[in-house]
């Protein structure tokens, strides 16, 4: 083909052809990471997706072939909080064996230590605890690891953090401490209670109110938790 002919005098099928090409280029690019096929020149993304999918063959793999920890997605999530989601507990073992940050925090805030507490998986929060866990590391809504754990009834989760020297009295962004989301996002039930009677003992200060001043007592006897009430009485409850 004569390259000096004017664009007008060219022939249709090199137009559509070229017109095909760009627009299988610009689909390409369009798809999202985990659409495209895996891409064998980027062993740190093919690790963040075999630790989500809980595939501990292909982390071995990949991690002898070289895959670092430290990577991260487009979400800033690592391979060992991807792990953590899916409570993948050999692979996060694997990972943290290998160097993973245990305090690596996503773009919600998220890191092992903290999902794995909000979560009550237990074994990681242990993993992740020998690994050097920041004790004082907050999520998005300010709170530490023992916050959800009381908000989400996990007893075994609370106990063990009470072992450590997680600030039991820390106030998260909503105004609440550990004591008063076990009590108002809590059902009043045996677990709930047992949690409250956990944060007494470990010097939770059973009248520290809440912004509007109304104090763990008040809204135990609101909702009508007659044990936990009785339990923060005892303790000096107002």
């Amino acid at each position: 083909m004569n390259q000096n002919m004017p664009a007008t005098q060219r022939p249709r099928r090199f137009t559509l052809t070229r017109r095909r090409l760009l627009a299988g280029a610009a689909l390409s690019y369009a798809l999202p990471m985990h659409a495209q096929t895996a891409d064998p020149a980027n062993p740190d993304q093919a690790l963040i997706r075999a630790a989500a999918r809980g595939d501990e063959a292909e982390v071995k793999r990949l991690l002898a072939a070289g895959a670092g920890v430290t990577a991260r997605d487009e979400h800033k999530r690592t391979a060992l909080l991807a792990a953590t989601q899916g409570n993948h507990i050999a692979i996060a073992a694997l990972l943290i064996g290998k160097g993973a940050d245990v305090n690596a925090q996503n773009d919600m805030q998220d890191s092992a230590f903290l999902l794995a507490g909000a979560s009550g998986y237990l074994e990681i929060v242990r993993l992740c605890l020998a690994a050097g866990a920041d004790l004082k590391s907050r999520n998005r809504y300010g709170g530490t690891a023992l916050i959800p754990a009381c908000h989400h009834g996990h007893l075994a989760m609370v106990r063990e953090l009470l072992k450590t020297r997680i600030d039991v009295n820390h106030v998260n962004n909503l105004g609440w401490t550990a004591l008063l989301e076990a009590v108002i996002l809590g059902d009043g039930g045996r677990t709930q209670t047992e949690i409250v009677r956990e944060l007494i003992t470990h010097g939770a200060q059973v009248n520290l109110a809440d912004r509007e001043g109304v104090t763990p007592l008040a809204h135990a006897r609101r909702r009508g938790y007659r044990e936990m009430a009785g339990l923060l009485e005892a303790a000096g409850g107002r």
